[in-house]
């Protein structure tokens, strides 16, 4: 494949995660769609459920068997070396909008916030996780996490190198500023429905196991260095500190 190619490529992988970014506000915030997370059943329960765990088991089958070290090794000897990132990120993209096109709507109210301005404050939160999540990109390289910076370099000629990750912002407080964010958009919502609760509390429990499995690829690479971050800094929860502090080290992109 010819760098123009691949540059190309890298292009619309990101612009199609920008329009499914967009497009996932609307669609979790049941916001002007038609077909949104809460919109009303159309089918048997029984059959919307299967719909929208194996949707989910899908999504997290493939967010997390892509960023394997092991899987981008057999996967880069069909794939070109530069357009790997972008590639789990179409794949990430196509998983992402399988979810939208073909959620299944329960129906069944947890809780409705009846209080207009508890239901402001709420919504609020809840563009504060999106905020926080997209902030937390640029803190390690927002290009380069979703495939920009390694065909850009391709096409350029210039041999990539990791842009590592210095210990600043978001990441002095968390170690995993992203999954933050999404927590705060899943589960901040002024109506839970049924579907909306088993949508939270599956990708709540893919965050927690794809941590383990993320910070053990960690581990791997960057030895003591990442062992000592860990012991410095909470995983999830801001401003609780584990251990005793030592002097910020520097740690590489996390794969999120």
């Amino acid at each position: 494949m010819s760098r123009i190619l691949i540059f190309a490529y890298g292009i619309l992988s990101y612009l199609v995660f920008f329009g499914v970014f967009l497009y996932a506000i609307a669609f979790l915030g049941n916001f002007y769609l038609p077909n949104s997370m809460d919109a009303d059943p159309a089918g048997p329960v029984w059959q919307a459920l299967l719909i929208d765990l194996g949707l989910l088991a899908a999504f997290a089958v493939q967010h997390s068997l892509m960023a394997r070290p092991a899987f981008k090794r057999w996967w880069t000897k069909f794939v070109p070396q530069a357009a790997e990132r972008a590639t789990y990120v179409m794949f990430s993209n196509l998983a992402m909008i399988a979810l939208f096109v073909f959620w299944q709507p329960i129906g069944g109210v947890i809780w409705d916030i009846g209080s207009q301005p508890a239901r402001s404050i709420i919504l609020a939160f809840y563009f504060v996780g999106w905020a926080v999540l997209f902030y937390a990109t640029w803190l390690i390289d927002h290009f380069d996490l979703f495939g920009l910076r390694q065909v850009w370099m391709h096409f350029r000629g210039i041999p990539y190198t990791s842009p590592g990750f210095s210990e600043r912002g978001l990441y002095k407080h968390v170690r995993h500023p992203i999954y933050v964010g999404w927590l705060m958009i899943f589960w901040f919502t002024p109506t839970m429905t049924i579907a909306h609760l088993i949508f939270a509390v599956m990708t709540t429990v893919y965050m927690l196991i794809a941590i383990q499995l993320e910070e053990r690829d960690l581990e791997n690479e960057l030895g003591h260095d990442y062992r000592r971050y860990k012991n410095r800094v909470h995983m999830i929860v801001p401003f609780m500190k584990n251990g005793r502090h030592n002097k910020p080290s520097a740690t590489h992109t996390p794969a999120e």
